[in-house]
């Protein structure tokens, strides 16, 4: 059975973090609510030795879940059963993963469980903010309109993802064409200048010497190269999935210059999004700060929003505790006050939402435009360097020669 690792607050009022084993995490927060104890934060324990989590565990593509999701609306909407639904969505071409998850939801409705609950035993396809919105449509006997508030969320969340992957594709795309050209000069070009100055019997330049003192090292030693750049990235990864990995690059790449300012407005537009969803589908503010928090895509926002949590759940207005998170911008914790002052606080997150998904498309435009010419002047500038350490030697003998 899983393990959680838990933060509750007790009757006495008092923070207390364990463990404990459930089936899901909704059962696992039954199981401290029946001890006297309110739930604050439920995560997955990390697998022991005797687990195993799949390095190359296959999900559903968010565009597909989209399409899934859009498509499952409509047909509810057209006065389909569920059952039904289910049925004719796991036919047809599309993921296989998605198609086999449909099945399993059908049986587990036929056999007497309801649609959230069904959709809660496939973690790998429907996450618990999905299975929440579900539980909430269920609830409310809206299950079409939420439906179509969940693909609406997830296309926006996708296209928020697309840009800042689309900001980061085309300098990476340039800076690993111009490793090969540099990889290229250093194995095929070098050595054969290195032939012409040993004819020279002179001592190199300085420069010279570190270059070809560099291609030697990759000819010599190209198993140790080949070797770090396919288990580097392979232990990097697997320190990143740590919590100490991951909230150490977060705070990082929040921080960074250039694309700091970029992560922070998608992480707020999607926590913004995520609350806003949520709390207009009927979901409790601590439930959606909750699951927020696993969605907001960046330890540093996450933890902020956790904080918030714990302040919320001792009594405290949402805007209260954010105000003090350096990452929530001031304009994010005015509006939530407005908010909740108004009781209108889902519509003001959905405004907030609107407003830095577009900061966002404009960021990546801004940031593409700083890039390229910083790329091109690095970049030139590694070139230039090898043509020089390259060619001075040749010049000298030049002159030697002309004196």
């Amino acid at each position: 059975m899983p393990r959680y690792s838990y933060q509750a607050k007790s009757a006495s009022g008092q923070i207390q973090s364990g463990h404990l084993e459930a089936a899901n995490e909704t059962e696992a927060a039954i199981r401290l609510r029946a001890q006297k104890m309110l739930p604050i934060r439920i995560v997955a324990a990390a697998a022991s030795a005797g687990e195993s989590t799949s390095f190359f565990q296959k999900r559903v593509p968010s565009k597909d879940l989209q399409i899934f999701t859009r498509q499952f609306s409509t047909l509810i909407n057209s006065g389909i059963p569920v059952v039904d639904s289910l049925r004719i969505l796991s036919e047809g071409k599309r993921n296989p993963l998605l198609k086999e998850a449909a099945a399993k939801v059908k049986f587990a409705i036929e056999s007497g469980k309801r649609l959230g609950d069904a959709m809660a035993s496939q973690p790998l396809v429907f996450d618990k903010f999905y299975v929440n919105m579900v539980r909430a449509g269920e609830e409310a006997g809206i299950l079409d309109g939420i439906l179509n508030r969940l693909s609406i969320y997830l296309e926006k969340s996708e296209k928020i993802k697309k840009q800042v992957q689309g900001a980061m594709v085309y300098p990476g795309v340039i800076i690993f064409v111009a490793l090969l050209v540099i990889t290229g000069i250093l194995v095929f070009i070098i050595p054969k200048f290195q032939d012409l100055y040993s004819q020279a019997g002179k001592q190199l330049p300085m420069i010279t010497q570190i270059v070809v003192d560099l291609s030697h090292f990759m000819l010599s030693k190209w198993y140790v190269i080949i070797l770090a750049l396919v288990v580097g990235p392979y232990l990097f990864i697997q320190w990143y999935r740590t919590d100490e990995g991951k909230n150490a690059c977060d705070r990082f790449l929040i921080g960074a210059p250039v694309v700091g300012d970029l992560i922070q407005k998608s992480s707020v537009a999607r926590m913004s999004r995520t609350l806003s969803t949520l709390l207009s589908s009927g979901v409790g503010v601590i439930e959606a700060l909750d699951i927020a928090s696993k969605t907001a895509g960046n330890k540093v926002i996450e933890d902020a929003l956790v904080r918030s949590k714990e302040s919320v759940t001792a009594g405290k207005p949402l805007a209260a505790p954010l105000a003090k998170e350096k990452n929530i911008p001031d304009m994010v914790t005015q509006m939530i006050s407005i908010g909740e002052e108004s009781g209108q606080m889902d519509v003001m997150l959905s405004k907030i939402a609107d407003f830095y998904e577009d900061d966002v498309e404009n960021a990546v435009k801004a940031m593409t435009s700083l890039i390229e010419p910083l790329l091109m002047v690095i970049l030139g500038g590694a070139i230039a360097f090898l043509v020089i350490a390259m060619y001075l030697p040749i010049f000298d003998m030049a002159n030697m020669a002309g004196g």
